[in-house]
């Protein structure tokens, strides 16, 4: 599942999906059925119902960058603004959504930023760190507080205490609330790595614990046929041309160096340094480069996208992934449901020397933030279309809200959920397994996703496959309940502390904001090329420009932020 990516040297601490393959299917149930009635009281003691329906039709507009539909069973041909959502928008609150312009996600980045240069803008805005922060230094952006205080949800209000209140501060300046943050978990970024257990069995080889182990068995893939096909067109360990991304890149290989480009890493003097400068970033980068040329990276990844690293994977070419928790819901479903023989299996990443691997995760995982135009005439209609998306996980939308039926959950925005959804749907789906019960006994906004998982589980288990593929219940179960699954394994991770940190989660500093595309490009630029075979003497010259071009300055701007505000 992916999501929207953040184009900013905080990529890992603001990680994205975009919103593709997300970081958690919190697809939601929903309905025309007047939703039941909640109040809250304001700090004046106004009582406001969050989800209460305007008396005169509010329309609100919107841009969206989107990808096709998860679930197979959409009704083809369907459009973003034929979203069955829409519908129960305008029936349950009278708010009519409209769309200034929708493109696919890859043209996304590039629309709005022409919009954001003629400041066209939407009412109701789905940015990332960076947008936020230069829509708000031009003081673009509605204040929320009164909006927040009286019109956000229970609900809302709960989960954004989760982290008590961290990530909210993130979005404040100066007392005023210019957004309401996105954020998840922080460890659904912890890197596992994905093996084809299948082709360890048939080269009898066992799961690597160090980088060399892992190297051996990449090579053994490449060679000897693990999947008995009898061709040889496969390389041994996926990786796409953005090198530091979402998905299907080479974080969890520098992860296992002890070290994390685009993040901020605690030293020895109790300083900020960004991962990117290095010494262990060089000799990950040696290593690659020597993967290269062994063709246990592909001779073409840096042509390659996600897309067409996925299609390696569905078609078997490639039997070992870095990657996230997710895996097992997409793609990795798919190849199993094309070879039913496909077994993967997730692993804590190997480190250099046997040790556990540590994966880095972010203090904060802010996948985006909701702000409102300064101009939105009606800017407490964000805070009842978040509550709106909330209340349609519960049980009684659940027969509705069926993707047959024309309901899009990512196509629908703003959305917000539970940032410890997953952790729910873990602990709920384990716990009425254990109790051998039949059906999910909770019924709050998180009913859908947990009853959902607990099908396909159940499916998955019994063999039964009348509802979906085999692939599409292994998917669901392995990726969110399976103790030895994605969550099942990241948890452990979690648990043993088998992680460092990115120690900065405040939002783009000022030169981050203006050079930080440009470092991102020399950073891309330069590392594929020492992979692809450049001297490893380039490291120490992309380090002096990356000095020289604004490192420096942002490195200065960081550690006065940590001294100021982070919470040690």
């Amino acid at each position: 599942m992916k999501r929207k990516l953040v184009s900013s040297v905080l990529m890992t601490t603001l990680m994205v999906t975009s919103l593709a393959a997300c970081s958690s299917n919190d697809e939601s149930a929903s309905s025309a059925t007047s939703a039941p009635q909640q109040t809250t009281t304001t700090q004046k003691n106004e009582t406001v119902d969050p989800m209460g329906k305007y008396a005169q039709p509010v329309t609100v507009t919107e841009v969206l960058g989107f990808r096709p539909p998860e679930d197979p069973k959409t009704p083809k041909g369907i459009t973003p603004d034929q979203n069955a959502y829409l519908k129960d928008l305008k029936e349950m609150l009278n708010i009519d959504l409209k769309y200034l312009w929708s493109v696919p996600t890859e043209q996304y980045e590039q629309k709005f930023s022409l919009a954001l240069a003629s400041a066209d803008l939407p009412d109701i805005l789905d940015l990332d760190a960076l947008q936020f922060e230069k829509l708000k230094s031009q003081g673009m952006l509605a204040d929320l507080t009164d909006a927040y205080n009286k019109y956000a949800s229970p609900a809302l209000k709960t989960y954004m205490q989760v982290d008590g209140g961290f990530a909210m501060k993130t979005t404040t300046t100066d007392g005023k609330l210019l957004g309401i943050p996105g954020f998840e978990d922080p460890y659904l970024s912890t890197q596992l790595l994905w093996i084809r257990k299948d082709w360890l069995n048939n080269l009898n080889l066992q799961p690597p614990k160090t980088i060399d182990d892992l190297e051996k068995i990449a090579d053994a893939f490449v060679k000897n046929d693990p999947g008995k096909t009898g061709k040889n067109d496969r390389y041994g360990i996926a990786m796409q041309k953005t090198l530091i991304g979402w998905g299907f890149d080479a974080r969890g290989i520098f992860n296992g160096y002890g070290t994390a480009p685009k993040a901020w890493l605690k030293g020895k003097d109790g300083k900020l340094a960004a991962g990117e400068i290095q010494p262990e970033t060089k000799n990950a980068l040696a290593k690659l480069q020597s993967w290269y040329q062994k063709g246990i990276i592909d001779k073409e990844f840096a042509l390659k996208d996600e897309n067409k690293v996925v299609e390696d994977i569905v078609a078997g070419r490639v039997g070992i992934s870095y990657g996230e928790w997710w895996y097992p819901n997409w793609p990795l479903n798919i190849n199993k449901d094309k070879d039913p023989n496909a077994e993967w299996e997730a692993y804590p990443i190997p480190s250099l020397d046997g040790q556990p691997g540590k994966s880095m995760v972010g203090k904060v995982r802010m996948s985006h933030i909701i702000a409102v135009n300064k101009k939105a005439k009606n800017p407490e209609a964000a805070l009842k279309m978040i509550n709106f998306y909330l209340e349609m996980g519960k049980k009684q939308y659940l027969e509705k809200n069926k993707a047959e039926n024309g309901y899009v959950y990512n196509w629908f925005v703003p959305r917000i959920y539970n940032p410890a959804q997953i952790e729910t749907i873990y602990t709920e789906v384990n716990k009425a397994l254990d109790a051998k019960q039949e059906a999910i006994t909770l019924d709050d906004d998180n009913y859908k996703n947990v009853a959902d998982v607990f099908k396909a589980t159940k499916e998955f288990l019994a063999g039964d496959t009348t509802n979906a593929t085999k692939g599409s219940n292994w998917g669901q179960y392995y990726s969110r309940a399976a103790k030895n699954g994605g969550w099942g394994i990241t948890r452990q991770i979690r648990d043993n502390k088998q992680v460092f940190f990115n120690e900065f989660y405040g939002v783009p500093t000022e030169t981050q904001v203006e050079k930080g595309a440009q470092l991102d490009k020399l950073l891309d630029e330069t590392y594929t090329k020492i992979i692809m075979g450049a001297s490893i003497s380039e490291f120490d010259k992309y380090v002096e420009s990356w000095k020289k071009l604004g490192g420096d300055d942002i490195t200065k701007e960081v550690n006065e932020w940590y001294t100021k505000n982070a919470v040690k």
